[in-house]
């Protein structure tokens, strides 16, 4: 299942987990809305719109991940603790302890201050900068018991970075640092391609951004043509699978702005010089 895109109702993601292939605890998880709608109602995002559309996208975001009931529920309430007066033993009584060491997890991993690139960054060495985004990143998965709490930590941050364009340039940047040294590496760990691709690219088009627009504008030309000749390896590849009497399950893909970008920056090409733009996968 595909990882959404920003919801605004709790309508929307009823039908997101009813399209699901999962079995979820609907009752409860409606309790967690309207738990976190309450607690929520006077909040805005810095896009001016109501709080509760984040906690409802990371819900979302967890759903398509194929995530259980609690995991769900804790994306809805991950912010309550930290942001408004509900208590975590409120969250506890309703909605039993797991889901309170979840959200109790988030609050906790908030909390944890990523040193800026200014000031004490600016003269350490790349091997240096890595060490201490290493160390971050073990820290960081030391802290969270459960890996649920990783997961909805992260499903918080793809949110964050889909609407970042709303916070301040130097915000912009600082986030957008944070996620590409920080959060995209840990989901790679994890071995979630769909959510790593998509914070690298994020992160791109905020710390790099003529490179960014440069690659959207340069890839997006002939797009269709690009279109056609996947499609027709995916065709191909699928003829020869079925001829073999193999099941299998084949797509193909243009590959994302950063590894292209990574790519032409590590070998010094431009993009006329980089030919493996496609991807296909074989399930």
């Amino acid at each position: 299942m595909a990882v959404a895109v920003q919801i605004g109702t709790y309508e929307e993601l009823q039908k997101i987990i009813a399209d699901s292939d999962k079995e979820y605890d609907r009752e409860r998880i409606e309790q967690a809305y309207l738990l976190a709608a309450e607690k929520h109602r006077e909040q805005r995002r810095s896009s001016g719109e109501p709080y509760i559309i984040h906690p409802l996208s990371v819900a979302a975001i967890l759903v398509g991940l194929g995530m259980d009931s609690e995991s769900v529920m804790a994306g809805l309430l991950h912010d309550v603790v930290e942001d408004t007066d509900c208590a975590l033993d409120e969250i506890a009584k309703k909605f039993g302890r797991e889901v309170a060491q979840l959200v109790d997890g988030v609050t906790k991993l908030q909390q944890i201050d990523f040193p800026s690139d200014k000031g004490n960054g600016e003269n350490k060495t790349a091997d240096q900068q890595e060490m201490q985004a290493e160390n971050l990143r073990k820290m960081f998965l030391a802290m969270a018991k459960d890996i649920r709490v990783i997961m909805i930590k992260l499903a918080d941050r793809l949110h964050n970075m889909r609407t970042l364009k709303y916070q301040p340039p130097a915000k912009q940047q600082k986030i957008a640092r944070e996620t590409m040294e920080i959060y995209a590496p840990i989901a790679q760990r994890l071995g979630i391609s769909k959510i790593k691709v998509e914070l690298d690219d994020l992160s791109l088009k905020y710390l790099e951004p003529d490179v960014y627009y440069d690659l959207v504008d340069k890839i997006a030309v002939r797009r269709s043509e690009r279109e056609e000749y996947i499609q027709q390896i995916v065709d191909e590849v699928t003829e020869h699978m079925k001829n073999a009497g193999i099941k299998s399950q084949i797509d193909g893909r243009v590959k994302h702005f950063f590894s292209i970008y990574k790519k032409m920056k590590n070998q010094s090409k431009t993009l006329d010089q980089i030919y493996d733009l496609f991807a296909v996968r074989i399930i």
